[in-house]
Order: structure tokens, then sequence, then C-alpha cells
């Protein structure tokens, strides 16, 4: 669960706009980062961080998903839900644009009790068998609590197996205590870690290159303001340009009203960044650690 957010209202540069950056970037001695920056709105985006919750069914049906995610240049997206059905009913729409992803949450399971339910690694076994999910989570691990142990070695015992990431919402300690569960693991930090600062994410991803991350709700801090990226965001995203990728969280129905805008944002900062760095983040982590092939050619797709 997270805030929500409010946006400053940016929307797709106009052509004299892209023009001004261009040329200050050129004069600057950046001619690849001019050239990113006219071509991040061309590149095809894979979006790490969407939930379909059952909230969002009845306004938002799988085919205005995909037309929001055709509208915006969105190839493809790792979705999970709450309940899961969500995630199977957008797959089924739209199999070549979907990769399915099992949280544990359903009906009396969510962030603050999943851990401490019985039933929920019997569920997610099932799931897990049932359905062709890629990947589990996103869940929630608030602190390193050793009752909580077992089950996360067990869900960590799962996804080794079958050699799918897990998403997690937490801080850096509970990533630490992961991968001391399991070291073979591969972890998408969800939202960069949250509150983590960049020295403690480019501290993490040097200790565990197995540990990718998703930028949704850091969108703000590396472009506080239009055309101008953080310093230290940057050096970050650029020293493991090829362990971040996008994400929107859709994980309120208010996320996906907004869903164009966080797109844009986003597209504006990978246009501050080398063309190779962008491309990256944009699709090529994703088509990495999901085995895909993600071109523009899915939009308009299913």
């Amino acid at each position: 669960m997270c805030p929500i957010r409010r946006h400053r209202p940016f929307a797709r540069p106009g052509r004299l706009l892209i023009a001004s950056l261009l040329a200050g970037t050129i004069a600057n001695g950046h001619a690849d980062e001019a050239h990113s920056s006219e071509a991040a709105w061309n590149l095809p985006i894979f979006d790490a961080h969407v939930h379909y919750s059952q909230p969002a069914w009845e306004p938002y049906p799988p085919a205005a998903v995909i037309e929001m995610m055709d509208r915006n240049g969105v190839a493809m997206g790792l979705v999970s839900s709450t309940p899961d059905e969500g995630t199977i009913r957008l797959r089924e729409y739209a199999p070549r644009r979907i990769v399915p992803e099992l949280r544990a949450y359903r009906s009396g399971v969510g962030p603050a009790n999943w851990a401490r339910t019985p039933s929920v690694a019997d569920y997610l076994r099932q799931r897990l068998e049932q359905y062709s999910h890629e990947g589990i989570g996103e869940f929630h691990v608030n602190i390193v609590d050793p009752v909580d142990e077992p089950l996360l070695r067990e869900i960590a015992a799962m996804a080794s197996e079958r050699q799918i990431p897990l998403h997690v919402h937490c801080g850096a300690e509970p990533i630490e205590w992961l991968y001391r569960l399991e070291p073979s693991l591969s972890i998408i930090w969800a939202h960069a870690g949250m509150t983590e600062p960049p020295a403690v994410i480019a501290k993490m991803m040097q200790q565990y290159p197995t540990l990718y991350a998703d930028t949704s709700y850091r969108e703000d801090e590396i472009l506080p303001s239009a055309g101008l990226i953080d310093p230290e965001w940057r050096r970050l995203l650029e020293r493991f340009a090829d362990r971040f990728m996008i994400g929107s969280d859709t994980w309120v129905n208010q996320q996906w009203a907004v869903y164009d805008e966080l797109i844009s944002v986003n597209r504006q900062w990978l246009g501050l960044l080398p063309k190779a760095v962008a491309e990256k983040i944009a699709y090529g982590n994703a088509e990495r650690l999901f085995g895909r092939k993600i071109s523009p050619d899915l939009i308009g797709e299913k």
C-alpha cells in the first residue's frame, strides 16, 4: 500500500520545448543524450509494477487497460492483483502483453496479515501449479521478524525452484534477509526501496547482482523539475543501468486515472539519460529477466 501521489501536471513536451532542450544538450556536448531526449517518446515501455485488483475491474475492463497501454506506448506489463483473478483475466484477454505474477493477497488477506495467514503457502503453491505465473509478489515485508522466516523461506524456495523473481515492497534489511534465506534468488525491489536513498540502493545492488528495482513512486525524486534529473539518481541509474525498470503501481483506481501522466513523467527522465541506458531501463532489462521480445510491434496487439 502506498500514498496517493499528486504529480506536477507534466505532459509530453511540444516541439518547441523539445527543440530547446535538444539545443541546450547539444551545446553542452551531450549529443547522445539529445538523441535520447527525442527518441525516449518512441521507446516501447515495460511497466514492471501493475496491479489489476478487483476495484478496477468494472471501471477499467481489460479492453480499456490495453487501450491505455497502447496510448502510452506500453508494450508489456508485469501484473499482480488482489485477488489473482484480476491478473488471470487480463492475461487471458491479452496474453502477448501481460507477464503474470502471483501475490498472496485476496479477500481477508492483505499487506498487514498475509505472512501470519496459515493458508498462504498452500495457496501460492496451488496457484503456481495452476497458472503460468512468472514471479511471486508484490508482497510487503515491513520488518525482519523471525516468526515469518519459515513462510518466507518456503516462498523463496518456490521462486528458486521455478527460477522466477520475487517482487518485494520493503527496505534494505528485508532484502538482505531474503538473500540469506536463499542466495540464488532474483528479486525485484518495489519502488527501489520506497524511501531508501540512492547511496543505499547502490550499496545493495553492488552486493547482490540479481537485485533489480522498479522505479514506481520515485519519479519525483529522479526528476525534481522538468528537464532536470537529480545528479545522485543519474549516477545510480547509469551505474546499474542493467537492473532498473519503469513502474506505475496501479494499486488503486486513482493511479489508473493518472496513468498517462505517470508514463509521461517516466519518459521525460528517460530522455535525459544516454540512449543505451534509456533503452535498457525502458524495456531491455525486462527482456532479459523474463525472456521476452519487447518491441513497438506489440502496441495495438493482444
